[in-house]
């Protein structure tokens, strides 16, 4: 599928850009898919205003894929958006592996009516820049995609600023996840991307949750040959964005008003150090993101959205301390929830 075939609402979704919250997976005590509650996230966050679902990525837990409920959650995300709204709405399948399995899942996603493919790199680590392309060339022969720039820490690769140039060469490339979390490779990526002449085909997406507010809302300058080009992150691709959604949503929308003028906002630059305070709580800085899931999940299930904050690696959990971080941010950063809206929905959602 070639992205001109691609329904053209999602189409342009896509290119304006939008909010695609990380989809986390709903499990019972017994670690086994609940899909009550996992109908009732994809009601959430479509009621919320997301642009799109991520389903299959790093926040629905990689080893979905070990226990085959790879197709299933697709299916299910895919059946209850669909039946839940009319409006476009971009479904993008995360992609995983070494080649074999990667063209597999997009086949997948695609047989389901995914638009997109989400590619992590992290089973190419050991991999020389050339086969990582053609790798991502191969797998953008099934379905448009979708760059991943995923931070080391969680299993990314470090790239440089030619292969981004390269991938984003590849046709069939319609955004690119920039999540380094880390201001030198985020340049890289622009970088590569505005050398390639692709800024006005491949859209960037911040998936960097300890900056977002800012990515969504500074210019970006990049300078080849003293030829200026400014470049703008046009949406945002974030496992962060999986609680918190509506409020999420006003935030973006702010972002997305205030490019382009000559002065911004002190409360709205300020504001992106709040979110990344809360994020420092959901996402377990303090002991190198090993919390990460499970902390988005234990501000859903205290909204009544999961029963639990189980995941299928029993060893995954909250860390020691995060819970009482989660309190704090949740006490301080009060006003930016969205628990009333959560509140009013609930009963509806899981019906």
């Amino acid at each position: 599928m070639h992205h001109t075939a691609m329904n053209s609402g999602v189409r342009r979704l896509i290119a304006e850009g939008t909010v695609i919250p990380a989809h986390p997976l709903a499990l019972d005590a017994s670690r086994k898919l609940d899909t009550k509650h996992q109908r009732a996230l994809t009601r959430y966050y479509i009621d919320a205003g997301a642009g799109g679902l991520a389903v299959g990525v790093h926040t629905t837990q990689f080893a979905i894929r070990d226990v085959g409920l790879y197709k299933p959650v697709l299916e299910l995300a895919a059946e209850t958006a669909t039946a839940w709204t009319k409006r476009p709405l971009a479904l993008v399948a995360g992609l995983a592996g070494k080649t074999q399995q990667a063209v597999a899942e997009a086949q997948t996603a695609r047989s389901i009516g995914y638009h997109a493919g989400l590619l992590s790199l992290a089973a190419m680590k050991s991999s020389a820049e050339a086969e990582i392309l053609e790798h991502c060339r191969a797998v953008t022969k099934e379905i448009p995609l979708v760059g991943f720039y995923l931070q080391p820490a969680v299993g990314g690769v470090t790239l440089s600023s030619a292969f981004w140039r390269d991938f984003a060469s590849i046709d069939n490339v319609v955004a690119i996840k920039v999540a380094p979390f880390n201001r030198y490779r985020t340049l890289d990526v622009l970088r590569g991307v505005a050398a390639a002449g692709a800024l006005d085909r491949v859209a960037l997406y911040t998936g960097n949750d300890d900056h977002i507010l800012l990515d969504l809302t500074l210019p970006f300058d990049l300078r080849d040959r003293g030829v200026t080009t400014r470049a703008y992150f046009k949406g945002g691709l974030l496992g962060h964005w999986s609680v918190w959604t509506q409020a999420a949503i006003r935030q973006f929308e702010a972002c997305k008003a205030a490019r382009g003028r000559d002065s911004l906002p002190a409360d709205l630059l300020a504001l992106d150090a709040r979110v990344t305070d809360c994020n420092s709580a959901f996402f377990d800085v303090a002991n190198n993101f090993h919390g990460c899931i499970a902390g988005c999940h234990e501000v859903l299930r205290r909204q009544g959205l999961l029963q639990g904050i189980w995941c299928l690696d029993p060893h995954e959990g909250l860390s020691d301390g995060q819970a009482a971080q989660i309190d704090r941010v949740c006490r301080e950063h009060a006003d930016l929830s969205d628990d009333a809206f959560v509140a009013a929905n609930l009963e509806r959602w899981l019906a």
